[in-house]
């Protein structure tokens, strides 16, 4: 039998972003495990292909980082040893390197390692790739997979996809159609304000739209703020799973930069897209579904990858207004029943769909 590993080693969008290149792999591999970090566990485990996620904390890829120490770092090798593993590939982002991991991989006895790697890996690496780096990330991974040899099974688009069933979400969703607004996002300089979500809630309730809050329990005083009196408020009652099928039920999704977006587009759901351009949207805008980007991709902040907002007024996503995500929500829905809606000024749009 052979044993596969995919280090994918961030967070759950980034997870999410590398199913295809996981698909591919498990369809060349007797059992597929999947080492994931902390915040990305949870995602790997609805990764159709995954047969087992392992977890380990990546001092070198975690932003808050336990201390390194040499008994934590023996027992991951101690554990990827015990699995015997045939090959491993290990997924970064364009700003990661692969090598540390690779050292590691080599220590625990994997005897074909491959990466994306623009420096000299030694004899870390079985295999270097070199990709175009404005590929979208999903097509970056899977470039990989395809250059260690494996191949989508037939009939496999390449597409975002999750493990089937989703759970019944029936008590936790109007039956109607709706919207979904998840304010929440992974760090400051990606969200948009919690008054503005707010603004177009009430606005998408007044236009007869049903609309659901969705948030992790660590954001349930910023659910409760956004959700208007007559929006349903799901702040900390959804796992991983449940949100995916509330995402999947909904009209659209207006949402930030963050792995909810990823997860709306693996469930094949519209994205209004409010997207701080502090990393590139060609390679980070949800991926192959009717996508709206909001925001100002030529502000300052441009490609920094700053995670607080290094401008007075988070210029680039408070330029977006409550009517133009209203306006870009009737657009992805594609509903004739919406009336019209005012036409805003501030946020800057464009259709965006792989």
């Amino acid at each position: 039998m052979s044993a596969s590993l995919v280090v994918r080693s961030d967070n759950a969008g980034d997870v999410f972003l590398a199913g295809p290149a996981v698909r591919a792999v498990a369809a060349g591999s007797d059992r597929v495990t999947v080492l994931a970090g902390p915040q990305g566990r949870a995602a790997a485990a609805l990764l159709p292909g995954v047969d087992e996620v392992l977890e380990w904390r990546v001092p070198w890829i975690d932003a808050t980082p336990d201390a390194v120490r040499r008994d934590d770092v023996d027992a991951v090798v101690d554990l990827l040893a015990g699995r015997r593993f045939d090959r491993a590939l290990v997924l970064t982002s364009f700003h990661q390197s692969p090598l540390p991991m690779a050292l590691l991989l080599r220590m625990a006895g994997v005897p074909w390692i491959g990466a994306i790697s623009v420096d000299y890996p030694g004899s870390l690496l079985d295999l270097r790739h070199h990709v175009d780096e404005m590929l979208p990330e999903a097509e970056r991974a899977l470039s990989l997979a395809e250059a260690a040899g494996f191949r989508l099974p037939p009939g496999d688009t390449g597409a975002l996809a999750v493990r089937r069933p989703l759970p019944d979400v029936n008590h936790l969703v109007p039956q109607e159609p709706y919207v979904v607004l998840h304010p929440g996002t992974s760090v400051p300089a990606r969200a948009w304000p919690a008054e503005r979500y707010g603004e177009a809630c009430s606005l998408l309730l007044a236009a007869g739209r049903a609309v659901v809050v969705t948030g992790a329990p660590s954001e349930s005083a910023l659910t409760a703020a956004v959700a208007a009196p007559g929006a349903v408020d799901l702040g900390g009652r959804t796992g991983l799973a449940e949100l995916a099928a509330v995402l999947e039920r909904a009209e659209a999704v207006v949402v930030g930069n963050t792995g909810p977006a990823h997860l709306a587009a693996a469930v094949g759901t519209p994205v209004v897209s409010l997207f701080a351009p502090t990393v590139p949207a060609a390679r980070w805008a949800p991926y192959r579904v009717p996508t709206v980007l909001l925001g100002d991709q030529h502000a300052a902040c441009r490609d920094t990858r700053s995670t607080t907002c290094p401008f007075p007024g988070h210029p680039c996503l408070s330029s977006v207004g409550a009517d133009d995500v209203v306006r870009a929500v009737r657009e992805v829905a594609g509903d004739e029943r919406w009336g019209p809606t005012a036409a805003g000024t501030g946020g800057r749009s464009s259709a965006w769909a792989r």
